[in-house]
């Protein structure tokens, strides 16, 4: 796995795939109907709490018929835990090579993009995080490896960044685990109809995350 990791090309290296949607377009969800079914009985009453037979019932299916197409209910949590880790990705991916080469507008986007992520797609991000204990050894694996992936963006920023005097937190490793901490810690409490919505939070958190790692004033 590490290997496979060591041989990617940088983030923003290469152009995205055409027609890719924008990284904070989220008009459209992309999850399929069946795994989207899925996740609302996740939501409402735990991966434990879920009985085979509530999930074929939500998505139209017989159990038969559900196994058709995941042939457990492990299969559906591991296919919505994985949907989310590479949409979360892609979505950075993008933000990132919208920065280009100024590693503090890198920063500012990616955490604009991590805040955005789990407002708009809080369902996704909550399951792919709190059942990961949930997650059979082989998917778990898997699952940390997307998850520290997706880490190594933030503190290959700060490493760098640091090193070039733009960021002057002490310990960048560390600031950079909090900072992904709080953004990713919006799923488990945001609301649509809350007081603020995705994007004003997203500003306000970017201020915050500026002032963990020391940034100059943009």
């Amino acid at each position: 796995m590490a290997k496979a990791a060591a041989q990617e090309p940088a983030p923003g290296s290469a152009p995205l795939p055409s027609g890719t949607p924008g990284w904070r377009n989220y008009d459209m969800d992309d999850l399929p109907p069946m795994l989207a079914s899925a996740l609302e009985c996740f939501m409402e009453h735990g991966y434990h709490g879920t009985t085979i037979r509530q999930l074929a019932a939500r998505t139209g299916l017989s159990v038969p018929g559900l196994y058709h197409y995941y042939p457990s209910k492990q299969a559906l949590l591991v296919a919505i835990a994985s949907h989310a880790m590479n949409d979360l990705w892609i979505r950075s991916e993008q933000a990132i090579a919208e920065a280009g080469g100024n590693l503090s507008r890198r920063f500012d986007l990616l955490v604009e993009c991590l805040v955005l992520f789990h407002a708009r797609r809080r369902g996704q991000a909550f399951i792919a995080f709190s059942e990961i204990r949930s997650l059979e050894p082989d998917a778990r694996a898997a699952h940390i490896a997307a998850r520290d992936r997706q880490q190594r963006l933030m503190d290959t920023i700060l490493e760098e960044g640091t090193a070039a005097g733009i960021f002057s937190a002490p310990h960048p490793r560390e600031a950079g685990t909090a900072v992904v901490t709080m953004c990713t810690g919006v799923a488990q409490w945001f609301r649509l109809d809350g007081e603020l919505t995705p994007e004003q939070l997203a500003e306000r958190y970017r201020t915050i995350a500026r002032m963990a790692v020391g940034a100059r004033p943009a």
